[in-house]
């Protein structure tokens, strides 16, 4: 609950219930979809630990996206297609 709250909670303004609720699913799914966790190696629960990159030239060429969630409070990065 401590994340939640450092987070999301302790960063928004919520206006009522509903907002509350909208806020918390997205940080749900932020959470258990992208976040990285330290004790499953920077994977997040719902997702496999992603492949290594071998080659230093190759993690120069990376393209990664910024998607911002709740007006910016969370952001979530991935590689660009």
């Amino acid at each position: 609950m401590q994340t939640c709250r450092r987070e999301l909670l302790d960063r928004c303004l919520l206006w009522n219930e509903r907002h509350l609720r909208h806020a918390l699913g997205e940080y749900e799914r932020f959470y258990n979809e992208h976040r990285a966790h330290q004790a499953l190696d920077q994977a997040p629960p719902l997702r496999a630990v992603p492949d290594p990159i071998p080659e230093p030239a190759r993690i120069i060429d990376l393209n990664i996206c910024r998607h911002d969630r709740l007006g910016g409070v969370i952001h979530e990065y991935s590689h660009a297609a």
